[in-house]
């Protein structure tokens, strides 16, 4: 039972590894939204078997990245303008008045708690970790919420943020573009730890406009061709 203990937990391991290969892939813009790709393709260019490539895309899928496609494959989840419209629409009427609402009842202290998040944000974007930067800043925005209370709004604004999940942000990255909107972060928690309710409200509004023109500008990008991905250490 030892070893099958270990070959238990080895293979998870390399699950794992492949699940974070596959978002690196996306925010890169090397999976294309809309395509399809079959665990087989993927696992060739891995150089590992299928099978833990096809565990990962069942993970991506729970994610709302992908969507299995019977007989073929995963498509990535395409999101048209009008979806991110309407996904910032319910963000900002949910957000915005809660960021306000946590800024009456959250003390300071508490609030400065993010603040290691919040730097962590900016650190990502300037060294250029795309991964880093959308998991920090998930982390962020979720936790400052749930000051509020609310376990079901939480719940909601995650999975609004897994459907709109960023695509193609390379160029964005490499032309400086992500740095201002992670250090929006510092700013919101300057205003809420100072009791400015409607500044904190205002800049909410204007953070979440700016992640949707980030959007915009991610899906304009031209993706340029990039080596095949492998697992490091396989």
């Amino acid at each position: 039972m030892g070893d099958l203990k270990h070959l238990i937990t080895a293979q998870d391991r390399l699950r794992d590894q492949v699940a974070h290969a596959l978002r690196a892939a996306l925010v890169a813009g090397e999976l294309r939204p809309g395509t399809i790709y079959s665990a087989p393709v993927l696992a060739a260019d891995f150089g590992i078997s299928a099978t833990p490539v096809r565990e990962a895309m069942l993970d991506l899928a729970r994610e709302g990245l992908v969507e299995p496609v019977r007989n073929k494959g995963f498509r990535i989840t395409e999101v048209s303008e009008r979806d991110l419209d309407q996904y910032t629409e319910l963000r900002a009427m949910i957000e915005i008045p809660t960021v306000g609402k946590v800024t009456q009842i959250a003390t300071p202290e508490r609030l400065e708690e993010l603040r290691p998040i919040a730097e962590e944000i900016v650190t990502s974007a300037r060294n250029h970790d795309l991964i880093g930067y959308l998991d920090a800043d998930r982390r962020f925005h979720l936790t400052l919420l749930g000051l509020a209370g609310n376990d079901r709004l939480v719940e909601t604004v995650g999975d609004l943020r897994k459907r709109s999940r960023l695509y193609g942000l390379t160029g964005l990255d490499e032309r400086g573009l992500l740095v201002s909107s992670a250090e929006e972060h510092h700013e919101l928690l300057d205003l809420m730890t100072a009791g400015d309710e409607v500044g904190a409200e205002a800049c909410m509004a204007r953070h979440l406009g700016h992640v949707r023109s980030l959007w915009a500008q991610a899906r304009d990008e031209p993706v340029e061709p990039r080596p095949k991905r492998r697992l490091g250490g396989i």
